[in-house]
């Protein structure tokens, strides 16, 4: 028989965005239920924070639960493409707030947050998925499934989407829609990198390029204690080539860079290779009668400037405020006072995802004039405060990046003129 239950606020999902948003609203007396498919600890991806998030998980109450973790430090971003290497000190930024943040492994990060979000008074329920919902400005209701199979209706006065890739309410209400973004692929693992080099620097992700494919990119994100990251992303077709499984491309690619070679000598695999391919996503619209939509549970745009958990978080501490005033009886916009805002600070990492794979921000991030005011600017969006108006590489980004690409590729001996960029 199908029980039934009810809650204040339900919320998919056991991630940042899920358990950040458990926590600000358990804070403030709100019985809160959150629904997790997995059960905790689980792997995932999306390692290397930016230092925005420090500023969004001191908001919702769970700062210090994550830094109890002692991850590893990091401050910034080192770029290499053959002989050339250039390195951005998130510390060295135009808008104010953190510059340091970590590079964690998201099995542990994720476990203390949701655990954090519990002491501070949400409750969760693992290993149960999402079978069913209907969307209601009042009483949303979820057909809920347990590991049993036991089936259970939760009405709820609100309902969060925080299930990433799960993508669960886009999918039930027809709001998912295809990703303007090329479709790519990633494949990686954890490995005991055993880098020896002194000039390595731990506190930055190493992001690379490959020497001859325009497309193509690596990252290198070192963790404590000697482990670290590793992953190739490009098209689907170049990467399947270069070997009979995942394992045989992966490494073919790390060997094909030359400063990821030459540092990944001694390293062992601890992990298998895992493969993640069309992850970009959007929709329809982050909200609908009784709902709306966490981090990547409604656009996901790329790895490639590790976006993804800043969005969540961002996400998630701006729908909290606004559900308690809504259930606290106040009428609330959500396009104009959650949509529209998160969508700007989205539309500025578009912008430089698309300036990433067009040729432009390699060019600029790799170039000889490098104007250290312009440089700062730069160095906030890429720490995550894409939503710094006062930035003009936030409010005019594409056309500022345009216009600097093209400065950039009139200097003398710039990497433009080796044919590396369209």
């Amino acid at each position: 028989m199908e029980t039934h239950d009810t809650t204040d606020v339900a919320i998919i999902g056991a991630g940042p965005s899920g358990a950040a948003a458990a926590a600000w609203l358990a804070q403030r007396g709100l019985d809160v239920r959150v629904i997790e498919r997995s059960r905790f600890p689980r792997f995932s991806i999306g390692e290397s924070l930016l230092p925005k998030c420090m500023l969004d998980l001191e908001a919702c109450g769970l700062l210090e639960a994550a830094t109890a973790g002692g991850f590893q430090t990091k401050n910034g971003a080192a770029f290499t493409w053959r002989d050339r290497h250039a390195a951005i000190d998130f510390r060295d930024k135009f808008s104010a707030g953190p510059g340091t943040t970590w590079q964690v492994e998201r099995a542990d990060f994720d476990q203390r947050l949701i655990e954090g979000a519990r002491q501070l008074g949400a409750k969760v329920e693992f290993e149960t998925r999402v079978e069913a919902f209907t969307s209601d400005e009042r009483e949303p209701n979820l057909t809920l499934v347990d590991a049993h199979g036991q089936r259970r209706s939760l009405q709820a006065r609100f309902v969060l989407d925080a299930s990433g890739y799960g993508r669960v309410l886009a999918r039930l209400t027809g709001l998912a829609q295809p990703s303007t973004l090329e479709s790519r692929c990633a494949l990686f693992t954890h490995i005991e990198d055993r880098i020896d080099c002194p000039h390595y620097d731990r506190e930055k992700i190493l992001i690379g390029l490959h020497p001859e494919h325009p497309g193509v990119w690596y990252w290198l994100i070192p963790f404590r204690d000697g482990r670290a990251s590793v992953g190739v992303v490009g098209d689907r077709a170049t990467l399947d080539a270069a070997g009979i499984d995942d394992t045989q491309r992966l490494w073919h690619f790390i060997h094909a860079e030359p400063r990821l070679s030459r540092l990944l000598t001694n390293a062992s695999a601890i992990r298998d290779v895992g493969r993640l391919e069309g992850y970009s996503a959007d929709v329809e619209r982050l909200h609908g009668p009784g709902f709306a939509l966490l981090g990547n549970a409604g656009e996901f745009l790329d790895p490639v400037f590790s976006s993804g958990v800043t969005i969540a978080l961002d996400s998630a501490l701006r729908a909290a405020p606004l559900v308690e005033r809504q259930l606290a009886g106040e009428k609330i916009d959500w396009d104009r006072q959650f949509e529209q805002p998160l969508r700007r600070g989205i539309a500025t990492f578009r912008d430089f995802v698309d300036a990433w794979y067009d040729g432009r921000l390699p060019r600029i991030i790799l170039g000889d004039q490098q104007n250290p005011r312009i440089r700062a600017m730069i160095s906030s969006v890429l720490a995550g405060y894409a939503w710094d108006e006062e930035n003009p590489f936030v409010n005019a980004s594409r056309r500022r990046l345009t216009s600097l690409a093209k400065a950039c590729a009139n200097s003398a001996n710039n990497a433009a003129d080796e044919g590396l960029f369209p």
